[in-house]
């Protein structure tokens, strides 16, 4: 598929106009450096995908919107971001950022031109009354956005702090030293080297010219994140976790009602249903898995600092164990979600949910 020139989109402008289009619906596969499209004129099948590039995408819809014609474009989420979704939607068009899923019709045949001409098919059933087609994404306000990468790259630089660290534990094992925990720091690296051979010395200390900084960077992130916390927090519910979710969610406002805020999370259970028959099965993963995560990682330090919190009594109690146990910490997770959306919007207090909010010195 050869990239269409802009000659080639001023003619199509023009020819789309002359026949007195109304709506024109438009399915994309973005790339890194171009963008195929599927177009469809009014109710018609849509023709064969053209290349673009950004600018010609842009330029298409700015040009059938100056011409009164409706469009409606979509695109799936990906690496791309959501720049393109911003520049469509500045011409006065309308543009879905849908969730990404498998395209293919299973005939094992995946193209470009055949995911673009699959994403305008749905987009025609979704703008007919089929809210099922695809899963719209909500897109973040840049601000939103900005806060949010500045959250991942916190948890990025831990990722490679992580890294970095076991790869010193493993290089000790190999050579016979069993060592434990934060090895390259000032204290254990001070009782540590005069044990070691030189060679073996001069690799860690390699590796620990690469931990510190990142150990650096990543300790000055969180403390600013930190900051950004309301004070009153409820005993456990740490001012780092708060910040992460509240990035990530992007606005608790937008949930209308506690059903929104399970779906979001992706902690709701599937369901298998046929006739009579009815099995739940486990959870659908439908959501964000850095909200869930976080959740889960909440629930199990609720257990120790907040017993009397009602969604974790079972497992405080201990009334199940094994995958049982984890399938209770899930629903609490669900349960806990909901709680902390209606104390963000302020519905409720801690009192009300039986949180221990630790007075402030």
């Amino acid at each position: 598929m050869n990239k269409t020139s802009t000659t080639n989109v001023t003619k199509l402008v023009t020819r789309l106009v002359e026949a007195k289009v109304e709506t024109i619906k438009l399915g994309m596969d973005v790339h890194a450096d171009n963008v195929v499209v599927s177009v469809q004129e009014d109710r018609s099948l849509p023709k064969r995908a053209l290349r673009m590039s950004y600018e010609q995408v842009l330029m298409l819809v700015k040009g059938l919107v100056a011409a009164g014609i409706k469009v409606y474009s979509c695109y799936e989420t990906g690496p791309c971001g959501y720049q393109l979704h911003r520049g469509i939607v500045a011409t006065g068009a309308t543009n879905y950022v849908v969730a990404a899923r498998a395209l293919s019709d299973g005939r094992k045949q995946k193209t470009d031109g055949l995911d673009a001409g699959t994403l305008v098919y749905h987009l025609d059933r979704y703008l007919g009354g089929y809210t099922k087609a695809f899963t719209v994404v909500r897109v973040p306000t840049p601000e939103e956005e900005q806060a949010k990468l500045q959250a991942h790259l916190r948890d990025q630089l831990k990722k490679s702090r992580h890294q970095w660290e076991s790869r010193g534990r493993s290089l000790l094992l190999s050579q016979g030293y069993h060592v434990k925990g934060r090895w390259w720091a000032k204290l254990p690296w001070e009782a540590l080297r005069p044990t070691l051979p030189e060679w073996l010395v001069a690799e860690l200390t390699i590796m620990r010219a690469a931990l510190l900084p990142i150990d650096a960077e990543e300790q000055k992130r969180r403390a600013t994140l930190e900051k950004t916390a309301p004070k009153d927090l409820p005993k456990a519910v740490g001012a780092l976790t708060w910040v992460l979710l509240a990035r990530e969610i992007c606005n608790w406002q937008r949930f209308k009602n506690r059903r929104q805020v399970s779906s979001y999370t992706g902690l709701c259970p599937g369901v298998e249903q046929s006739g009579t028959t009815k099995h739940d099965g486990s959870i659908n993963r439908h959501g964000n898995p850095r909200v869930r995560a976080l959740l889960i990682e909440l629930v199990w330090r609720l257990t120790r600092w907040q017993p009397d919190y009602p969604p974790v009594r079972a497992l405080v109690a201990r009334v199940a164990r094994g995958g049982a146990r984890r399938k209770l910490a899930v629903a609490a997770a669900r349960k806990l979600a909901v709680d902390l959306w209606r104390l963000a919007t302020k519905q409720t207090t801690p009192e009300k949910l039986k949180l221990f909010v630790p007075v402030a010195l």
